[in-house]
C-alpha cells in the first residue's frame, strides 16, 4: 500500500523473472533469471497473465538498495542488487531495453528476480536477448531516475528572460525560489522511449497557471503554494509529482516515439521556474549519481552542500493525498484563494 511509503521511496514498474519465459534457446521453458545465467540469443515472451507490480526502493544507505515498507512484491528490508542491463530485440527488429533487479536474503542467496522493461513489451511476442550489460546498469538507471525537462521547455533566467531548456550550459544564471540566481553546475541530456511509465506528462497550457504546454519527466515534482489547504496537507507548500495529477484530460500522459530530455543541476537542490510552473532540479541522490560525470561527482562528495538532505523534500504529499478525479484543478483553485 503506498500510504506506508516515504516520500523519499522510488517506485519501480516490475514484472517477476517467471513473467518471462524462455520458448527457444538453451535455456528453454527457464523464467528470466541474473546475468551468470543468461545465453545470447535466448527467445524470451512475456507470459499472458503477467501483471505489473510496484517495487518499492528505500535509497537510505544507496546501492545496493533496500525493499521499502509497503512495496507490492518483495521482503521489506531486504537488499536489491542491480544486477544487468539486457537488450531484446522483436521481430520486427525494435529493441527493448531490461534492468534485472535481484532480491537476496542474509546470505546473498538468490530470493527473487524482478524485471524492469524500458519500453512496453506485448504477450506472446518473442525477444531475442542479444546484449546483457553488467557494467554499465547503475548508470542506465540513474538515467531513467533523473527527473528531466523535455527539449523546447523555456526556464527563467536571472533576467526574467524565457530561455529553451536545451541551449543552458553550465554557468548559465538562472533564477531559482529560494536562493535568487544562481549558475547551472550541469547540463544533462539523454533520449528514452516515451512509453508505459516512462512515458513523460503533459500539463496543458492554464492547468496551473502556466501560459504554454509542460513537458516533464513522469516523476518530476512541482512546488506549489495553497492560499487554502484544499490537499489537506497541513501545510501551504507542497510538492507533487506530475504522474499523480494525470487526469485524461488537461494532464495526460505523452506516450509514443522519443523524447529528448534535459537535466539542470544546481550547487544543491533548487526549485526554478519552467513555463512559469515552479519545478524542481535534479536531486543527486544514490539513484541519481550514477548519471553525472566521475570528475563530477567527485566534485560533489566534497563541495556541494545540501544535497543529500535538502529541505523541500519535507514538503511532498503522496499519491494518497491526490487521489482525486482532477487534482490539479485542485490545486490551481487553491493557489488562488
Amino acid at each position: 500500500m503506498t500510504s506506508d511509503l516515504a516520500p523519499s521511496d522510488h517506485i519501480l514498474p516490475v514484472y517477476t523473472g517467471l513473467d518471462f519465459r524462455v520458448v527457444n534457446g538453451a535455456n528453454m521453458g527457464d523464467a528470466l533469471s541474473f546475468a551468470a545465467e543468461l545465453d545470447l540469443d535466448d527467445v524470451y515472451e512475456l507470459q499472458p497473465q503477467a501483471r505489473q507490480l510496484r517495487l518499492s526502493l528505500s535509497l537510505a544507505g544507496g546501492a545496493p538498495f533496500k525493499i521499502a515498507r509497503g512495496s507490492e512484491v518483495g521482503r521489506p528490508g531486504a537488499q536489491i542488487h542491480l544486477d544487468c542491463c539486457l537488450t531484446l530485440m522483436s521481430g520486427t527488429g525494435r529493441t527493448t531495453e531490461m534492468i534485472v533487479l535481484v532480491e537476496v536474503d542474509d546470505a546473498e542467496n538468490m530470493v527473487e528476480v524482478f524485471a524492469m522493461p524500458l519500453a512496453q513489451m506485448r504477450p506472446k511476442t518473442g525477444y531475442a536477448l542479444v546484449g546483457i550489460d553488467t557494467e554499465n546498469v547503475l548508470q542506465r538507471f540513474a538515467q531513467v531516475a533523473c527527473v528531466s525537462f523535455s527539449r523546447g521547455t523555456h526556464i527563467t533566467m536571472a533576467t526574467g528572460e524565457q530561455r529553451p531548456v536545451e541551449t543552458l550550459v553550465c554557468g548559465d544564471m538562472v533564477l531559482t525560489r529560494d536562493d535568487g540566481v544562481r549558475p547551472i553546475r550541469w547540463v544533462g541530456h539523454s533520449t528514452v522511449r516515451a512509453v508505459g511509465d516512462f512515458a513523460p506528462i503533459r500539463i496543458s497550457a492554464g492547468a496551473l497557471h502556466n501560459e504554454n504546454d509542460l513537458l516533464v519527466s513522469p516523476d518530476h515534482r512541482l512546488f506549489i503554494y495553497q492560499r487554502s489547504d484544499a490537499l489537506g496537507a497541513g501545510r501551504a507548500e507542497v510538492l507533487v509529482r506530475a504522474r499523480h495529477l494525470v487526469n485524461g484530460d488537461t494532464v495526460r500522459r505523452e506516450s509514443g516515439g522519443f523524447i529528448d530530455y534535459v537535466q539542470l543541476l544546481f550547487d544543491r537542490h533548487q526549485i526554478i521556474y519552467a513555463e512559469g510552473i515552479a519545478a524542481e532540479t535534479l536531486l543527486v541522490d544514490p539513484r541519481t549519481s550514477a548519471a553525472l560525470p566521475a570528475d563530477l561527482k567527485e566534485a560533489l562528495s566534497r563541495q556541494i552542500a545540501g544535497q543529500n538532505a535538502p529541505s523541500h523534500l519535507q514538503f511532498e504529499v503522496g499519491q494518497a493525498l491526490l487521489n482525486h478525479p482532477n487534482a490539479a484543478d485542485i490545486l490551481k483553485r487553491a493557489s488562488t484563494r
